[in-house]
């Protein structure tokens, strides 16, 4: 047995174990942890619009609160898969590429959507500028398998909703932490609310976080690609009466880093010039890297006499990236394709509107209606430079994407209950642009040649739903199965070439089970999903740009367990899922691995040699695709962790936790080498060890405890990868008031 398999098989075993006992040990909770209130709380989610107990919701789902979040390392969207089954989280430079059970998105062109829906605070979020650390949040949830109706188009892999404190009336609590550890890790977090009358509050919060580089620039310009800087701050505003409530919220976050730091992936054009040293650079270029994101939320909520509820949320966003980029990653000479450099800017606007109809759920039939308008405004610019050639590159796209949408529960008897949904999709993309050649150089147009068109338009009709028959075998055992139905956009590359929608089927079963008067949780779930129309970049040799298409189809089915258990100060949580997935295979490609970077033209004619970037011979490097897992999607990945609480006196606890967490081997591209394309498995240790006495607490921590050096992500149009970061050791100090 291998040293990866032994892994596997430990964690599954261990969270098996976990979910066998809890299903059918006879132990009693003693009297004095009854006493002490040793038992797990209720996790309330609101994912459906409603204020639900987890154990409730037929759906596979992930709740984490803050003291969870904390507990388990989870300080941005990333490191949410350390936490969660089947859902892959990877780097890929302007975008993180976010897949559960093997569904999301594979593309970081700005023509692609994503397949899984981030929200904040109820907004939908563009897939760029999520990189943004977490503060003051009240938890997070992660739904896995598509939610076609409430949440519509986007979601076809999953959902994932965080959702920031809120001021409340008559709370005037508080906080302060502050921490520092290796390479210059420094943080700082604080919040208070702030009654202002007896209908009006107000909760502000606000951040600083950075670390030196783990990197060392050897190129001329001593780069600090991936230094962090980074600040956010947030005010909520809230008035509330006896059937009436608004809650504003405003949010601001700037990220700078230094630039992307990331090597040539072994076996690729430029690898041959990648540093010695495990996290050395070599850039010839400058870099840096500034994302910014303004988030604004209202949300109003009207209670009519009957308990009806009239819910509104608006928002507007702005968010920008700004970067600079050695995109070969070495100090390779001009003469062999090296010497790119990147200025990229992106900026997305989006403004937004969702109404929702909410019955009581108290009643025998309860219903949520809908609708929802969303549109996006996306602006791009793209200046490369390749040896002192410039291409640019100028995409502007609009979206809007509109909604109506209804879900209506049925208690059949006092044990079934059926629920049916449906939602009616709309959505409409244009833009302009293209790509241009020459800049500035004598015998090319002052704004240079323009080589490719990007206009074009694309529009659709979608719909989408759900069908669940649920069995409330008593009040603490949930069997539900579904069929459940999820789309994720299609688009256009150009006025000639565009691409479907992404369309997925799951069908499903699950067991919820609450057991011992509380103290152990689980879930158990199986799924087999009949997913269509993958979208993935393809360079089309008429033009020598990467464009969507739609390459093939794919099985994905697997199992995912949780549990979650607290006897007297011992508590523990796991979870562990198994992903079998299978792209078909059969499709003519570009092998774009092995290509220099830089705009290389069209095909050239037959007999004439490549002359970069007027033309180039893409012959030696076509190929055909085989069939494969999903991309992004490990077959095995899980977690577990464990804690317990010493009671050192009536105000002093002592509190050690230990968390480990596994992602198997995932493929970034569909020429599945195993030198190129593979992200390897890789498994993290974390561990803290908390001082609580009354409201102070001073804490011990430490992530990646074994120092393991592991790739973090590999973007699927890119020739470079990003490296996880290594051990950190840290103390912090904290004051809740």
């Amino acid at each position: 047995m291998t040293k990866v398999h032994r892994k596997v098989a430990g964690l599954t075993l261990a969270t098996a174990t976990a979910i066998s006992t809890a299903a059918f040990a006879q132990t009693t909770p003693t009297e004095a942890d009854e006493k002490a209130g040793f038992a797990l709380e209720e996790i309330v989610v609101t994912a459906q619009r409603r204020s639900e107990n987890l154990q409730k919701v037929a759906i596979a789902i992930t709740a984490l609160d803050a003291s969870q979040l904390e507990a388990k390392a989870v300080v941005q969207l990333a490191d949410l898969q350390s936490a969660t089954p089947s859902l892959s989280i990877t780097n890929a430079g302007q975008t993180q590429s976010v897949n559960i059970r093997g569904i999301g998105l594979a593309s970081n062109s700005p023509n692609a959507t994503a397949g899984v829906a981030t929200y904040v605070d109820g907004l939908f979020q563009p897939p760029i500028v999520q990189f943004n650390s977490f503060y003051d949040l009240a938890g997070v949830e992660v739904l896995r398998g598509p939610q076609g109706t409430l949440v519509g188009s986007n979601s076809t892999g999953g959902a994932i909703f965080l959702t920031s404190r809120s001021p409340k009336i008559d709370d005037q609590s508080g906080y302060v932490t502050a921490g520092y550890g290796t390479d210059n890790t420094y943080s700082l977090e604080a919040a208070k609310g702030v009654p202002v009358s007896d209908t009006l509050a107000l909760r502000v919060a606000g951040f600083v976080r950075g670390h030196d580089s783990y990197y060392k620039d050897d190129g001329p310009f001593k780069n600090k690609a991936g230094k962090l800087e980074e600040k956010g701050a947030r005010i909520g505003l809230l008035f509330e009466n006896e059937s009436f409530e608004a809650l504003a919220k405003v949010q601001y976050n700037d990220m700078r880093t230094g630039g992307y730091a990331y090597q040539p992936i072994p076996g690729t054009y430029f690898a041959p010039y990648t540093p010695r040293d495990y996290f050395g650079l070599s850039y010839d270029t400058p870099t840096m890297h500034r994302e910014e994101a303004l988030i604004t939320s209202l949300e109003l909520r009207k209670t009519f006499a009957n308990d009806i509820v009239l819910r509104s949320v608006s928002g507007y966003q702005d968010k920008t990236i700004n970067s600079l980029d050695d995109i070969d990653g070495t100090r390779a000479p001009a003469s062999l394709g090296g010497q790119v450099a990147w200025d990229y800017y992106a900026n997305e606007k989006q403004y937004s509107e969702e109404l929702n109809l909410i019955s009581p759920e108290e009643e025998r039939f309860n219903w949520i209606l809908g609708g929802y308008f969303q549109r996006n405004v996306i602006d791009v610019r793209i200046l490369e430079n390749s040896g002192g050639f410039p291409t640019d590159i100028l995409p502007q796209n609009k979206r809007t994407t509109t909604g109506l949408f209804m879900q209506g529960n049925y208690d059949l008897n006092d044990q079934f209950e059926l629920q049916l949904g449906g939602r009616y999709s709309h959505y409409k993309a244009t833009g302009t642009g293209g790509v241009f050649i020459g800049r500035g150089i004598p015998g090319f147009p002052p704004t240079g040649l323009e080589v490719s068109d990007l206009s074009g338009a694309h529009k659709e009709s979608v719909y989408t739903g759900k069908a669940n028959l649920n069995f409330n075998m008593d009040e603490d055992n949930l069997f539900y199965v579904f069929a459940a139905r999820g789309y994720k956009p299609g688009g256009f590359n150009s006025m000639d070439s565009r691409f479907r929608a992404e369309t997925v089927w799951d069908y499903e079963m699950g067991w919820k089970s609450t057991l011992f008067d509380g103290h152990v949780r689980t879930q158990v779930a199986a799924f087999y999903n009949d997913y269509s129309n993958f979208q993935f970049d393809i360079l089309d040799t008429a033009s020598g740009q990467a464009g969507i298409r739609n390459i093939t189809n794919a099985t994905i089915k697997g199992l995912e367990a949780q549990v979650e258990g607290q006897y007297g100060g011992f508590r523990f949580d796991g979870g562990v899922s198994y992903v079998d997935s299978r792209l078909n295979g059969g499709v003519p490609y570009v092998n774009t691995r092995p290509l220099p970077p830089g705009t290389l033209g069209p095909q050239c004619p037959a007999g004439t040699p490549s002359a970069p970037p007027l033309c180039f011979n893409y012959v030696p490097f076509m190929a055909v695709t085989k069939a494969g897992p999903s991309l992004y999607s490990p077959t095995w990945s899980g977690n577990i962790g464990a804690q317990y609480t010493f009671n050192i006196d009536d105000q002093t606890t002592l509190v050690p936790r230990l968390n480990y967490s596994y992602v198997g081997k995932r493929y970034s591209y569909i020429g599945y080498s195993p030198i190129s394309d593979r992200l390897a498995a890789y498994d993290l240790i974390s561990a803290r060890l908390t001082l609580n006495r009354d409201n102070w607490r001073a804490e011990l921590y430490a992530t990646n405890l074994t120092n393991e050096r592991y790739v973090a992500g590999m973007a699927s149009a890119s020739t470079n990868q990003f490296l996880g970061a290594p051990r950190e050791i840290g103390v912090r100090f904290g004051v809740d008031f």
